[in-house]
């Protein structure tokens, strides 16, 4: 009993992890079908700004939840104003301007922290279940990871401001028919995409040591996730997040860590094999 609780929390904790990880990347791929090669160098970011605010004396929850998106978030409008806003329906052109991007915050990374690795305690210690040790912050992760969802779900499906940028994601030129700003709306849509990136930057900080090269971890598991689960922003997300997360968790808890991650890329090059717009495409269609 003490060992399927273990597995079942690795499991959700796997699941959930993915969710945080890609959430923002949902928002920017897919609904502005913009590709952000800089989103793994945007969590860094904000697990950065979570440890620079922790270190000088910021509350750890109030660093992790405010400060890393905001300061993401704001670092995303000016890339929004500056870059992608030229680049829109370009995709190759943004993919090669994004993939800059991510090489000069590496570079500024590196000049203002080094590379050596920093990092921060877990707010929250661990805990014994039976006779195995259990990692109390996986708990908040899967906590956060069902708040996002929800948040996200309520903007999106519960506000007119949702509905506003989902329109204008589809038409822009009803929208801007209608009395709307299309470029606000890009604008604050990629803002809320960074914030989130920033987030979940900012909610693995005290989990993983930090090096300015840390983005590569998470770029490729973030596109993975979002571009197998097709046009549905969250039910896409949530779909493609408990196939790979309990795939990959399962083959690691049974195995090694490595074989999870060729499990999590062997399903889903079959997915998309099968799949390729995704699994939405075919599943919980007209689901948000």
């Amino acid at each position: 009993m003490d060992l399927a609780a273990i597995f079942a929390v690795e499991i959700l904790y796997a699941l959930a992890s993915l969710v945080v990880i890609s959430s923002g990347l949902a928002v920017v791929f897919g609904m502005m079908r913009v590709i952000n090669l800089a989103h793994g160098e945007f969590m860094m970011v904000g697990g950065y700004a979570t440890i620079v605010a922790v270190k000088s004396g910021i509350n750890i929850y109030i660093a992790m939840l405010i400060v890393a998106p905001i300061v993401v978030g704001v670092l995303g409008v000016i890339v929004e104003r500056l870059i992608i806003r030229r680049l829109y329906g370009r995709l190759v052109d943004t993919m090669l301007a994004t993939w800059g991007l991510s090489l000069l915050l590496i570079g500024l990374a590196s000049m203002i922290f080094g590379n050596t690795t920093t990092g921060i305690s877990p707010p929250i210690p661990g805990f014994a279940i039976g006779r195995y040790q259990v990692n109390g912050y996986s708990f908040f992760i899967i906590l956060a990871a069902v708040a996002i969802l929800v948040a996200m779900f309520a903007v999106l499906a519960g506000t007119r401001a949702g509905l506003v940028a989902r329109g204008a994601m589809q038409n822009p030129a009803m929208a801007s028919a209608l009395g709307y700003n299309p470029e606000r709306v890009y604008m604050l849509t990629f803002f809320a995409g960074s914030a989130l990136a920033g987030l979940a930057g900012g909610l693995f900080a005290p989990l993983l040591g930090l090096v300015p090269t840390i983005g590569s971890a998470y770029i490729a598991k973030a596109f993975i996730t979002v571009i197998s689960g097709g046009a549905s922003v969250i039910a896409g997300l949530v779909s493609s997040a408990v196939l790979f997360g309990a795939t990959s968790q399962i083959f690691t808890l049974a195995t090694t860590p490595m074989v999870g991650e060729i499990a999590l890329l062997l399903i889903a090059v079959v997915l998309l094999r099968l799949l390729p717009q995704g699994i939405t495409s075919r599943f919980f269609r007209g689901a948000m």
